[in-house]
């Protein structure tokens, strides 16, 4: 009775500990074959595209830079940095001292050239009326007319000497009028071309003036303004390239983004694919785009071939601003409203075959695999063409 008594006793004891411990057990998650909720995903209907994403920064699709073409220094300064004009209009203005006191010049020698020119034209015509003789018929004449009268002796031999003479002297004189003629002509082509090198001068001046008013050559926002009141400026048509920036303006309502596409994905990227814009400053923002640009050259940096793509953005509403650091994802490939799974429900064999585990809660483990086809994948989730239903969940592995 006493051995049979503590068998029961020890019975109990198991039996208690057995109870316990299943409970605990259902406490803890259930039995050892039960698949934690966290790693069940649904099956569902949704939107997944294949792309691409380049990255770089955001550029006005006109940019031009600002240099003046006359020499001088920043008096005024009409626009700040942000500002928005309208072409024509001023955005500085230089030191016209100078320039106008140039002009003043110019114009003084336009007005002696063309005095010039007045007196040329008149030693031109006085030449011109002494190079017809108008008075070698009439000594010519009075010559007739002593010789007939010596010959009567009606008249002395100084008279007819005297009418001799007179013609002589007009026709000398006919013929130094008749080379001086030429010689007029030239002073008054000399004087004309005196008064259009003048004139060039008076134009010139008029432009460089005129050019010390630094006008906007387009519609735009000030981007970059590196000059200040007082800076001295040089020309572009002295230095080129090497001339002073005053201003930078931008165009910013259409807007890019350049950037870089990788070798292996370049061939998917056509013009006019459609794009997702997305911007660190607007980050729960996304801006549509396409691709307007596709480099025909690729480039090589440390071993690897990229391909520049542009890709065009719309910005009416003046959000995007210039440098912006950007991602454009080119769209590739897009489903709409197709069954998608995560993408680590997926699995693949040595052949990239897929298949997912598809939960069974009376199966073995509480999975069962099946061989699925599967479509477009965003590296987050994947279109399945067939295989699996809606509403059916996977397991995540």
């Amino acid at each position: 009775m006493r051995v049979t008594k503590q068998r029961m006793v020890a019975a109990g004891l198991v039996g208690g500990v057995v109870l316990i411990g299943g409970s605990a057990w259902a406490v803890l998650g259930g039995s050892p074959g039960d698949i934690d909720s966290a790693r069940l995903a649904t099956v569902e209907r949704g939107d997944v595209a294949k792309s691409v994403v380049a990255t770089g920064r955001i550029e006005p699709i006109s940019k031009v830079e600002i240099k003046s073409k006359a020499n001088g220094i920043v008096k005024e300064i009409k626009v700040e940095v942000g500002d928005r004009v309208t072409i024509g209009q001023v955005l500085a203005e230089l030191d016209k001292d100078n320039l106008a006191a140039r002009l003043r010049e110019s114009r003084a020698a336009l007005a002696g050239a063309q005095a010039n020119v007045t007196a040329a034209g008149a030693e031109y015509e006085k030449n011109k009326v002494e190079a017809e003789g108008p008075d070698v018929p009439f000594a010519r004449r009075n010559l007739d007319r002593a010789e007939k009268l010596f010959g009567d002796k009606l008249v002395s031999q100084q008279t007819l000497d005297d009418a001799r003479g007179a013609l002589e002297l007009s026709v000398n004189r006919q013929q130094a009028a008749k080379t001086q003629l030429g010689v007029a002509q030239a002073r008054m082509a000399q004087a004309r071309a005196s008064v259009a090198a003048a004139q060039a001068g008076v134009d010139r001046a008029e432009e460089e003036l005129t050019n010390a008013t630094i006008r906007a050559p387009i519609d735009g926002m000030v981007l970059a303004r590196p000059i200040e009141l007082g800076s001295p400026v040089s020309s572009i048509l002295n230095l080129g390239a090497n001339a002073t920036l005053m201003m930078v303006l931008g165009d910013i309502s259409r807007v890019y983004v350049r950037g870089n596409v990788d070798e292996a994905d370049i061939g998917m990227v056509r013009l006019n694919q459609p794009a997702r814009i997305k911007v660190e400053t607007f980050r729960d923002k996304q801006f549509d785009g396409k691709v307007t640009q596709i480099s025909p050259m690729g480039t090589d940096k440390d071993n690897v071939i990229s391909f520049e793509v542009k890709v065009s953005i719309d910005n009416s509403s003046g959000e995007l601003l210039a440098n912006m650091t950007t991602n454009a994802e080119i769209i590739l490939e897009e489903h709409k409203q197709t069954l998608v799974v995560p993408e680590a429900a997926i699995i693949y064999d040595t052949k990239r075959n897929a298949s997912v585990d598809v939960y069974v809660p009376r199966a073995k483990n509480q999975r069962e695999r099946r061989p699925v086809k599967i479509g477009v994948s965003n590296g987050t989730k994947t279109q399945v063409l067939s295989g699996l239903g809606e509403g059916q969940r996977v397991v995540l592995q």
